[in-house]
């Protein structure tokens, strides 16, 4: 029962409110779906498979930066919510295929970059919670690129495991048109994916069969982000393997706390789901080293979801990074590693607590990435075991 603790969950959220609060953000979220169309109040698009891909144009509304804290969705359990406290929407609107593509250039000519990132959410989400993590990623990111929000019909329910998962399975050739519509059109100059937990099942089934209808993946793809994927570790390989070279950077975030993923590994046999493997293990060692594969291993992370399964969007140091390398043009895996970005921030961090504490505190990130131990050297060996005994005295987990 844990697994369906979701506090102030609605069933819909998207009822337009009239104006928003003093303070508060707007974030326009571009929307493909491959959900029927829901005649709810607030719900917009259903749990159930449509025939067609369908498309919304949905702007939210974020709380003013005091009422929340980074990384936090607030929704309330009302048809309305109070947007000072609350997620709501301050305009939805079902488009058809031209009129996402004038939204699209529209955002694209205001954009500070002809970037845009395409999110595929997990399971167990509806589709207004899609949207509202789709609108709190972009925010809390500070991001550049054009968000664009693809949701598959999940129904939105503990027990509907085995109907997601054929949902993803049945969305996968709508999400490799959507990139390769994304890849054709003149006025996108960039790609960027980010996938969390069951979503990289439909994400990756699409680039497998990109690769393999195109003998490659589409050049602007430029970085793949994997967060806490619901995948099988062996199944993940064959698809690694299959798209082939060249292939864009992959950065896996993983942690090996992940509840959800822990009982997923439960109903499939026992076989470790990639998002919970342990980086510094062989095999994995290895095979992410040969494939190319950044891994960030978000285990000492500490958010307040439960599960330790939305690490990658609600810790605020993680958010911030993902919005700071995509806006700076860089993979995760550039010429100077992520996680020398994360110690040279938590030193300075530390140096005002004056203690290891506030680098653990700060963004306690362990990160399988030769060219930040190239460059930290002595660094880390020095602050090493000091921050692990930290980290582990510090957190439940």
């Amino acid at each position: 029962m844990a697994l369906t603790a979701c506090s102030g969950r609605s069933s819909g959220g998207l009822i337009p409110v009239k104006e928003t609060a003093p303070g508060a953000s707007a974030v326009n979220v571009l929307v493909a779906t491959t959900r029927k169309p829901s005649d709810l109040p607030g719900q917009l698009y259903s749990g159930e498979r449509d025939d067609e891909v369908n498309f919304a144009n949905i702007t939210v509304s974020i709380p003013p930066d005091a009422n929340r804290k980074i990384g936090d969705v607030q929704v309330s359990s009302s048809e309305v919510g109070d947007p000072s406290r609350d997620f709501v929407a301050l305009r939805t609107e079902r488009i058809d295929e031209a009129q996402a593509l004038k939204v699209l250039h529209q955002s694209l000519r205001h954009a500070r970059k002809k970037e845009v990132l395409v999110f595929v959410h997990g399971f167990n989400t509806r589709f207004g919670e899609a949207v509202f993590r789709m609108a709190q990623i972009a925010h809390d990111s500070n991001l550049v690129a054009v968000p664009i929000l693809f949701t598959w019909p999940s129904r939105g329910d503990l027990f509907s495991y085995t109907y997601d998962r054929e949902s993803a399975n049945y969305s996968r050739d709508a999400l490799e048109k959507l990139l390769q519509a994304l890849q054709r059109d003149p006025d996108v100059g960039e790609i960027d994916i980010l996938a969390h937990s069951m979503g990289n099942w439909v994400t990756l089934e699409a680039l497998r069969q990109m690769a393999i209808r195109d003998k490659r993946l589409a050049p602007k793809i430029k970085n793949v982000m994997l967060a806490a994927p619901d995948v099988d570790m062996y199944v993940f390989r064959r698809q690694i393997a299959e798209m082939g070279q060249p292939r864009p950077p992959f950065t896996l975030f993983v942690s090996r706390d992940d509840e959800a993923l822990r009982i997923s590994r439960k109903v499939w046999g026992g076989v470790p789901r990639i998002g919970a493997v342990d980086p510094n293990a062989e095999p994995f060692r290895s095979q992410f080293s040969e494939e190319n594969i950044t891994v960030i291993d978000l285990t000492d992370v500490t958010t307040d979801d439960r599960l330790n399964h939305s690490k990658f969007a609600e810790s605020p140091e993680v958010v911030k990074l993902i919005g700071s390398r995509l806006s700076s043009g860089q993979s995760f895996a550039g010429k100077t590693g992520i996680g020398e970005k994360v110690v040279q921030v938590t030193s300075g961090a530390a140096s005002t607590v004056g203690s290891v504490a506030g680098i653990a505190a700060s963004a306690p990130i362990a990160i399988i990435d030769p060219e930040t131990r190239d460059h930290m050297g002595s660094q880390f060996d020095h602050l090493g075991d000091n921050v692990g005994d930290t980290v582990r005295g510090a957190t439940p987990y």
